[in-house]
């Protein structure tokens, strides 16, 4: 099983029976309302739906489940529509029905002494961050779709982002979920306890599931004291090792001060600069490669300029950085953040784009970039490499933007062989083909290869156990059995 089976178109007495339940806010059956569902932000994919699903908490969720089990029909979850490998996407066959829970979106509430927030599924991660700020606390999980990213999905896919080297990704966070289950019952694991050990830890079968095994209604978040002092700096060097020894000396001096550490190729921040309104070079001259670092703590009267001046001396002094520039306001790490930030839209308007989302050991990032680089170019001419990224916890985005003049259906055409150049070689470095973007309808094919025997066999039980009829998300994660 785990193959995506044969599910049951709906019937018109099913729907019916789905808009009384969920009332006409509740559902959106017209092809012109339920298009924009229908299409990943990437424009990879572009399915249909028999209709959308909006309900307004758990209990009409878990009755609408329940109604769509009974009748064979698949149902394919869908946040803020972010996914970069299109894992909220419904196939062509219009059988599938979307389910959407931007209508729960309630943070229910924030405990300022255990540091938890008890949060629905439908909250954007940019108001989950809010709420915690208002509380005069934080929400450490940061990402570039945050204003449009639901924290349902945010956790169904185990976002990583940019603090993740001080934090961890979404997992890390999470202390209890509510989830409703393919058959419609509930999963009630909202729980605040660090402390529980009463069997299987369930929710982490949830986190990373990427909606194949159920919906996730609301969590329970452990939240971090919000930082009284920020500082960020931009700075140039000459490549990825030279921003790893940077890495090395400010992790050196204090790790728990790094709440950011992000790579940026010289290609990548040509492209930014050019094609983004807004975004400016504050170096005097191009460099081959940047590094924004940001340092944060919540200490009294911490002095965190000196310590990003000292580490920043030392480093001018060994040659290993040739220019930087220190944020002065709030508005200028803003600024430094965006051009961090428009990566992706950067490489969007410079034309077709193939993303490898991939992760390799800190200490062989280097190699990483070499080589995967001098690979494409041999295997397109022309080919445009724009990696960037995590570098502190080795999650490097090492994206490919068409040669100039290529037709981008022609580039696109063989965004399989670019990935599986670039897969080799993170294989070899012993890394993984998806960091925090998830496996989704892109990658499913490279799973056998990556995660087979034991571990894939696994996953397949899992899937089987707790969703036998294969309805949920069926075109995602798992390859076909075969």
């Amino acid at each position: 099983m785990t193959a995506p089976q044969s599910s049951a178109p709906p019937t018109a007495d099913l729907l019916a029976r789905l808009a009384a339940l969920l009332g006409p806010s509740g559902i959106l059956t017209d092809s012109s309302d339920i298009a924009p569902y229908c299409t990943d932000w990437r424009s990879l994919y572009h399915g249909r739906a028999a209709a959308v699903l909006r309900p307004a908490g758990t209990a009409e969720l878990a009755q609408a489940v329940a109604l769509c089990a009974e009748a064979g029909v698949a149902m394919v979850p869908q946040g803020g529509n972010t996914s970069m490998v299109g894992g909220a996407t419904p196939d062509e066959s219009g059988r599938d029905i979307v389910v959407c829970l931007s209508r729960m979106n309630r943070v229910r509430r924030i405990d300022p002494l255990d540091h938890t927030m008890e949060i629905e599924a439908g909250v954007t991660l940019k108001a989950a961050q809010d709420a915690a700020r208002d509380a005069g606390l934080m929400l450490p999980l940061s990402i570039s779709s945050e204003g449009s990213a639901q924290i349902g999905g945010v956790l169904a896919t185990n976002a990583g982002g940019n603090n993740t080297v001080r934090y961890g990704n979404a997992r890390e966070l999470v202390l209890g979920l509510e989830v409703v289950l393919p058959d419609g019952s509930v999963f009630n694991g909202l729980r605040r306890l660090r402390k529980d050990n009463t069997g299987y830890a369930l929710r982490q079968l949830f986190v990373g599931s990427e909606g194949t095994l159920g919906f996730i209604t609301s969590a329970i978040l452990q939240l971090q004291p919000q930082p009284r002092a920020v500082e960020a700096a931009l700075c140039a060097v000459a490549d990825a090792g030279a921003a790893l020894a940077l890495f090395a000396a400010f992790r050196d001096q204090d790790p728990a001060l790094i709440q950011a550490f992000e790579y940026m190729s010289g290609a990548g921040m040509e492209l930014v600069t050019r094609l983004v309104p807004g975004a400016s070079l504050p170096l005097a001259e191009a460099a081959p490669a940047y590094v924004l670092v940001e340092l944060a703590t919540p200490r009294r009267n911490a002095d965190l300029r000196a310590a990003l001046e000292d580490v920043l001396a030392g480093m001018f002094e060994a040659g290993t950085v040739s220019d930087a520039v220190i944020a002065e306001s709030e508005g200028q790490r803003l600024a430094l953040w965006k051009l961090r930030e428009e990566h992706a839209e950067a490489q969007r308007r410079a034309g077709a784009s193939v993303k490898n989302d991939v992760s390799v050991p800190v200490s062989r990032v280097p190699e990483l970039i070499d080589r995967a680089s001098a690979a494409c170019a041999a295997l397109i001419p022309g080919i445009r490499p724009a990696p960037f990224g995590h570098i502190g916890d080795g999650n490097i985005h090492f994206n490919l933007v068409q040669p100039e003049g290529m037709d981008p259906a022609d580039f696109l055409a063989q965004d399989h062989r670019i990935m599986d150049t670039v897969a080799a070689i993170v294989r070899e470095l012993d890394g993984s083909f998806s960091a925090e973007h998830g496996v989704g309808r892109l990658k499913p094919y490279m799973m056998p290869d990556w995660r087979g025997g034991a571990e894939l066999a696994t996953m397949r039980r899992i899937k089987d156990a707790i969703d036998p009829h294969g309805l949920m998300n069926p075109a995602t994660l798992f390859p076909p059995a075969g």
